[in-house]
């Protein structure tokens, strides 16, 4: 089958996605050495990283309605009129409640944002390029989460604000690229009111079978993935030996690049950043079209399944970075990427083509609602668990925990495919 070519609004709408990937990650990727540095406790940590995880996670069931009835393109300038003013009030406050307001805001605004990429790669793709689109919106979705937290690093390394301001300033370039050169993707914009709307979500809810299959993505996927970027930066940062880190990057890569994901500490020695190689993006960006590509070739929920043992392998390696050598943790997070690769752009292409076209936007609202879930579940557990296992010197029981969660959804889930069976995913 010949692959249609992606149309231009395909690749702004992938370009806008970095920017707001850079901000987003570039704040949260170092959250927790943040709340750390200001002397927070890791349940007060906990409590924050939940409701920020659900409110950015629930709120697209409201901004993905609305983005099919009003179009894609005013609902993301609506989001980056919340972003902006958001991520400045970090700027003036540390307070706990401060903080917290301030985060749940930025939250919000994400969250308005969140299903209006992938809608748009939902209604410009077909049978024959969607695998490869979503592999290239997951990519491009890596290149943000890798040089924000990156820059956010380095510059956090400096002044705190300086971080704040540089997220910002890519909120303010996505709206200028999106008010002159995003063009309204051509669809169907439906015109049924806002409460026939909601109504399609209850009834799409009130299927019992899609219900319980979100509830099991929430608990058993995203759950344990989101405590992976909970935990991994403030892990790296205080559990491991990042001296030690910094010399294996050295060896490897030399001194300018070993330099540059590092800051000097005030007893001379360098010191690696936690956030900058505590996520996946660096990987994702190289690697997910290749994936992409192979994963094509084979059906979405085994592959999705076989995404997730390769996960649970990752948290393995990552937890016992703490009582082996510190480097294999790169293999660890290595792993944790290729499983997330495998499983998460399949998780969202698959739900997004058992939707109908012009319901893009509210398949994925629905689809968030899990991620939500999980999202809402994995601070005030892992992270205060993590808290715990610190105060017995145990911090790598976390990860295996993680990883006996892991392999638990996949074992739940693939009894939930071989009793009630696949979904059907549309053609057009």
């Amino acid at each position: 089958m010949k692959r249609s070519a992606f149309p231009r609004v395909f690749w702004v709408a992938n370009f806008v996605e970095v920017l707001e990937r850079f901000s987003y990650y570039g704040i949260y990727m170092g959250f927790g050495i943040y709340m750390e540095y200001l002397g927070y406790t890791k349940g007060q940590l906990g409590i924050i990283q939940s409701l920020f995880l659900l409110i950015s996670y629930t709120i697209p069931v409201i901004s993905g309605t609305f983005a099919d009835r009003y179009g894609f393109k005013k609902i993301l300038i609506i989001s980056y009129l919340a972003y902006l003013p958001s991520i400045l009030l970090l700027i003036l406050t540390e307070s706990f409640s401060g903080i917290a307001l301030t985060m749940l805001s930025i939250a919000l605004a994400a969250g308005i944002f969140k299903p209006l990429v992938s809608g748009t790669v939902r209604a410009v793709t077909d049978k024959s390029n969607k695998t490869v689109g979503f592999g290239i919106f997951y990519a491009m979705v890596n290149v943000g989460a890798s040089f924000g937290p990156l820059i956010a690093g380095k510059l956090r390394a400096i002044s705190w604000n300086h971080a704040f301001i540089a997220a910002a300033i890519s909120i303010g370039l996505m709206l200028l690229i999106t008010i002159f050169f995003y063009k309204e993707p051509e669809r169907e914009i439906e015109g049924a009111t806002l409460k026939e709307k909601f109504g399609d979500i209850w009834i799409a809810l009130s299927d019992g079978k899609y219900l319980l299959f979100l509830i099991l993505l929430g608990v058993f996927f995203w759950l344990p993935f989101w405590a992976f970027f909970n935990l991994t930066a403030i892990y790296i940062d205080k559990s491991l030996d990042t001296t030690q880190l910094y010399m294996n990057i050295k060896s490897l890569f030399g001194t300018s690049f070993a330099n540059f994901l590092s800051h000097k500490s005030e007893d001379g020695s360098w010191k690696l950043l936690g956030e900058t190689i505590a996520h996946t993006g660096y990987i994702i960006m190289i690697l997910q079209i290749f994936v992409s590509r192979i994963a094509e070739k084979f059906k979405a929920m085994p592959t999705f399944l076989f995404g997730l043992f390769i996960m649970f392998a990752g948290f393995f390696v990552i937890g016992f970075a703490n009582i082996s050598a510190p480097g294999i943790v790169f293999l660890g997070i290595a792993l944790f990427a290729l499983g997330e690769m495998l499983s998460s752009p399949r998780i969202q292409e698959y739900i997004t083509w058992i939707a109908p076209k012009e319901k893009a936007g509210l398949y994925m609202g629905t689809n968030f609602l899990s991620t939500g879930l999980g999202g809402a579940l994995s601070g005030v557990t892992y992270t205060s668990l993590y808290g715990y296992f610190c105060s017995i010197n145990h911090p790598d029981f976390v990860w295996y925990s993680l990883g006996i969660h892991m392999i638990l959804g996949l074992i739940a889930i693939h009894i939930f495919t071989r009793m009630l069976g696949e979904f059907k995913e549309l053609e057009e």
